[in-house]
C-alpha cells in the first residue's frame, strides 16, 4: 500500500515539475519571439538640429534590449534627459513592429558665452542651461556682456536683463534668413555688431532689426572671405545705399 502512495507521489511530483518546466519553456520562447519580433530595423527621427539622426539612433538603443520597439517605447515615454547636452526629452513611438519614430526637444538656446574654458549655453530668459567643451553650429558666441560669476539653472547675473531678449530676437531673425553668424558682440551702450570671419556688421540698435538683417542676407555673398565693416548702424527704412569698408 505504501508502493503505491509512493508511487503516486512520485507522479504527482513529475506532473507538477513538467508542468512548471512547460510554463518556463513556454515563457522563454515567448520572450524570444517577442525581442525577434519586435526588432527594431527602421528608425524615422525628428526634430533633432544639434545632432544627426544617426547619432541619436545610438543614444536611445542603448542597453541589452535597445534594439526592442515595445521596451524602448516604453523606456522613453515622456522621459527628461538628463545625461545628453541640448535635449530635454525624447519620445520613442513604436510605428509598427520593426519600426519606431523617435520625437527630439530640444532645449531652446539662444546663445553662450566663454566662462572659466567652458561654453555657458543660455535660454531666451538668459537661464544658462547646458554647460559644454564645444562650440556648437547655428548658436551664437555673445561677447560684451559684463557679469562676474553665474551658477547653473539661474539667470546670468548682468545689469540690462532686457538685453537676453534683443539677443533672442536677433538669433530668430538670423535663423530666419539662414544667417550664421560666428558672433554676436554688445558695446557699452548695447549697440549691436556681428562678426562674419573678418567682417563686423554694425547693426546698431534694433530698431528695422528684420529690414537689416534681410538687407545683410543680400549682401553677405558680397563680402565672404573678405575684411572690413560694413555700417548698418544709421540704417533707414528704404535706403538704397549701404556704407561699406571692405578690403
Amino acid at each position: 500500500m505504501n508502493r503505491v502512495k509512493d508511487y503516486d507521489r512520485i507522479i504527482h511530483y513529475k506532473i507538477i515539475v513538467c508542468s512548471i518546466l512547460g510554463v518556463v519553456l513556454l515563457l522563454c520562447v515567448g520572450f524570444w519571439l517577442l525581442l525577434d519580433t519586435f526588432q527594431v530595423t527602421n528608425v524615422y527621427v525628428e526634430g533633432n538640429e544639434h545632432y544627426t539622426a544617426e547619432e541619436i539612433r545610438r543614444m536611445v538603443e542603448t542597453g541589452r534590449y535597445g534594439d526592442n520597439s515595445l521596451y524602448l517605447s516604453l523606456k522613453y515615454r515622456n522621459k527628461h534627459i538628463t545625461d545628453i547636452p541640448f535635449i530635454e526629452m525624447m519620445d520613442v513611438d513604436v510605428v509598427d513592429r520593426n519600426t519606431i519614430h523617435i520625437m527630439v526637444y530640444e532645449k531652446t538656446l539662444a546663445g553662450y558665452v566663454e566662462y572659466l574654458d567652458n561654453y555657458m549655453y543660455f535660454d531666451k530668459d538668459g537661464v544658462i542651461v547646458e554647460c559644454a567643451g564645444v562650440q556648437t553650429v547655428g548658436i551664437p558666441l555673445v561677447t560684451g556682456l559684463s557679469f562676474d560669476h553665474m551658477v547653473m539653472y539661474e539667470r546670468l547675473p548682468v545689469e540690462n536683463e532686457e538685453i537676453f531678449q534683443t539677443i533672442l530676437n536677433v538669433t530668430q531673425m538670423l535663423n530666419k534668413y539662414d544667417i550664421i553668424t560666428d558672433k554676436i558682440h554688445f558695446n557699452e551702450n548695447y549697440e549691436m555688431m556681428l562678426y562674419f570671419g573678418d567682417v563686423r556688421v554694425d547693426l546698431g540698435s534694433t530698431d528695422l532689426l528684420e529690414e537689416k538683417i534681410q538687407r545683410l542676407a543680400a549682401i553677405l555673398p558680397l563680402i565672404e572671405n573678405k575684411s572690413g565693416i560694413v555700417h548698418m548702424d544709421n540704417y533707414e527704412s528704404g535706403d538704397g545705399d549701404i556704407m561699406m569698408t571692405i578690403n
